[in-house]
């Protein structure tokens, strides 16, 4: 990834390989998110993901000819609609967020800043925080990473783990208790796969 202030333009070719390596990976994992879910939650994640993003899929050649705020925007929409549960509102409101703060070629900067506006809103719209076990235990270490130029895959891979022996505080696996302990939570997982589908991307445009 580009750093410092530096912009990036992202083509039509590009924003279609983006948003079709993220649906991808997010679809191959499916059932590792089920069996995630499986242990804390309902058990549905994997499937709801699943379904939001071969959403996203269909209508692939649409959201990559916008431009990337109109895409993240059109994206959040559609997981917003498909996917069930909790995920779809708050990735939903992830994806509609940075559509909303990030320009046509953003920096790195702009990602951060985008991405923290993103972090509230998630935080807001699910009424939880950082340290709860969510999904937000995975993109405010993101969020840093960018904000030091440090590479925000590893960030997000470090930060899924971090979630095993954290105790639910929000959400489904929050009835479990004490038993939330020792279990990944699937939507740090998911979330984490996104941003690795995005970095990898990025780095073989570089």
């Amino acid at each position: 990834m580009q750093t410092g202030t530096s912009t990036v333009t992202l083509d039509e070719t590009t924003r279609r390989l983006l948003i079709e390596t993220v649906a991808r990976r997010v679809i191959d994992h499916a059932e590792e998110l089920t069996a995630l879910d499986q242990a804390i939650g309902d058990g549905d994640h994997g499937l709801n993901m699943k379904r939001g993003f071969e959403a996203v899929l269909a209508d692939l050649d649409a959201h990559a000819a916008r431009p990337l705020p109109e895409a993240l925007k059109a994206i959040g929409m559609a997981l917003v609609m498909k996917v069930g549960g909790a995920s779809g509102p708050l990735y939903g409101t992830l994806f509609m967020t940075l559509g909303k703060e990030l320009p046509v070629d953003p920096s790195i900067a702009d990602m951060a800043r985008a991405l923290g506006a993103a972090v509230e809103a998630v935080k807001a719209r699910g009424k939880s925080d950082v340290g709860q076990k969510t999904m937000l235990d995975v993109l405010a270490p993101v969020r840093d990473a960018l904000a030091a130029d440090r590479d925000p895959r590893a960030a997000a891979a470090k930060a899924a783990e971090a979630t095993v022996p954290m105790k639910a505080i929000r959400g489904r696996a929050s009835f479990l208790g004490d038993r939330s302990i020792g279990h990944m939570d699937p939507g740090a997982r998911s979330s984490s796969l996104i941003v690795a589908a995005i970095v990898d991307v990025m780095e073989r445009r570089a």
